[in-house]
């Protein structure tokens, strides 16, 4: 083989060599940032990992809201009508947050040692809305108009 076809030959495996690595990286880092959804009949049934970060979604069960005294700590049942699943949040909760409606938590599975029972440990509440929800700056907006 010539000199000059060995460059390019050298120089186009390590482009390729080079571009898989960087595909590589890219989709492991995307795999590790990954947030599951799950709804709690999926968790009640095993189906989501115990210990990894992931999202589940329904609505707050009413008359299950409880604030601990004195802190920022709460409870309350997340539930998609098939299933129950206790959430624990320590934070302020969003301003659209109630029981009977809808939101999405964040955070980890743990086994409760005192119920043992699984126990959702949220870092992040997201309260969800309808397509009709209008933020209360833009409804003064509408009525003035």
């Amino acid at each position: 083989m010539k000199r000059h076809r060995r460059k390019r030959l050298y120089f186009i495996l390590s482009i390729l060599v080079g571009v898989t690595a960087a595909v590589s990286l890219a989709i492991y880092a995307l795999g590790e940032n990954m947030n599951l959804y799950f709804t709690p009949a999926q968790i009640a049934a095993g189906e989501a990992p115990a210990g990894r970060l992931l999202r589940m979604g329904g609505m707050v069960k009413e008359n299950s809201f409880k604030r601990l005294p004195g802190s920022l700590q709460v409870r309350f049942v997340l539930t998609d009508f098939h299933a129950d699943i206790p959430v624990q949040y320590t934070g302020i909760l969003p301003a659209l947050f109630r029981e009977g409606q809808g939101v999405v938590v964040q955070g980890v599975i743990v086994q409760d040692k005192l119920t043992q029972g699984k126990v959702f440990m949220a870092e992040q509440v997201l309260a969800k809305h309808d397509e009709k929800y209008m933020p209360p700056g833009i409804q003064r907006i509408k009525k003035n108009s």
